[in-house]
């Protein structure tokens, strides 16, 4: 993979927003409810920029990889989660992948939504129509993957995830998601945060959170203010004793390579490859889908492989 810009104009800036760009893990109300929380400002700048995304794509994606990395939460060893949509709006859909190791990947199937009229807000349901919001986790203890799918009914993707969390999973969950951007249209802050009713939770407990939840500001606006991941919980859940468990580092990566894609070229059939290697065009470009990567191939290389 080759990241085309590191978020951050000098070493100090990309140390910083490194050091933000993380997963806490948190418990209220003495367990009873389990949190995430994700700053993911860094992350989704480097995605926009490989992906060459505008405003609504880069908002929609970023939802995307947010919501994947909640999920991924709870993933163990060298699990994985992907999460997909497909809609009948312009936007068509997605696939985003995330592990237990923090990295994520993913695309938009229409790189350029079609806007025909000015925008007045931010709401992607026109963009989205309805669809199937599905999530598939690749867990070590079972042999076939643990997939689930909801009806995707509503332009905020946080309200689907909690559908499908509670609808697959049987689990009372609140999902907030935002990406902020200033007047020149850059992202200044991108975040994501769930919160979980644990079995047996105190129903007094579940109704007080839901009113904080209700209440909270935009993550993506606070961390642009410079409101720390670990001070956004602690000054919204403080009647509910934060207590922070775990954090893990999050980063927008993928695992393909030059090589791996010079040996996709080479399982192509024979005679596609001779006619490759004597008309070209040259070079060959093969891209990743999950990160916009290029990888460029010389006639040489063609003709080797035969």
């Amino acid at each position: 993979m080759e990241k085309r810009k590191i978020y951050g104009n000098t070493i100090k800036e990309r140390l910083l927003a490194s050091k933000r760009d993380k997963m806490h893990q948190f418990l209220l109300a003495d367990g009873q409810i389990r949190g995430v929380i994700v700053h993911g400002t860094k992350l989704v700048n480097e995605m926009r920029t490989n992906h060459e995304l505008g405003i609504l794509e880069t908002m929609m994606l970023g939802y995307g990889y947010l919501g994947t990395l909640l999920l991924s939460s709870s993933l163990k060893g060298e699990e994985r989660v992907v999460l997909e949509l497909s809609c009948d709006g312009a936007l068509k859909g997605m696939s985003v992948e995330a592990n237990t190791f923090g990295e994520v990947r993913g695309s938009l199937k229409v790189k350029n939504i079609p806007v025909h009229a000015p925008l007045e807000t931010y709401d992607l349901s026109p963009f989205i129509g309805t669809g199937i919001l599905s999530v598939t986790k690749f867990l070590h203890d079972r042999k076939q993957p643990f997939s689930g799918k909801v009806e995707f009914t509503s332009g905020s993707f946080a309200y689907n995830l909690a559908m499908y969390s509670l609808e697959s999973e049987q689990i009372p969950s609140s999902y907030s998601l935002s990406v902020c951007f200033d007047s020149e249209a850059s992202v200044t802050g991108a975040g994501g945060l769930l919160v979980q009713a644990m079995p047996g939770a105190d129903p007094g407990v579940i109704t007080g959170m839901e009113s904080i939840v209700n209440e909270l500001p935009p993550i993506g606006k606070e961390f642009s203010e410079s409101v720390s991941a670990e001070g956004f919980v602690l000054q919204n859940f403080a009647m509910f004793d934060p207590q922070f468990i775990a954090e893990r580092r999050i980063v927008f990566y993928c695992h393909c390579s030059r090589e791996r894609f010079y040996r996709f070229l080479s399982c192509l059939d024979r005679h596609e490859l001779s006619d490759i290697a004597e008309n070209g065009p040259f070079p060959v470009v093969l891209t990743c889908h999950n990160c916009n990567t290029n990888y460029k191939f010389a006639q040489n290389e063609i003709t080797l492989l035969l």
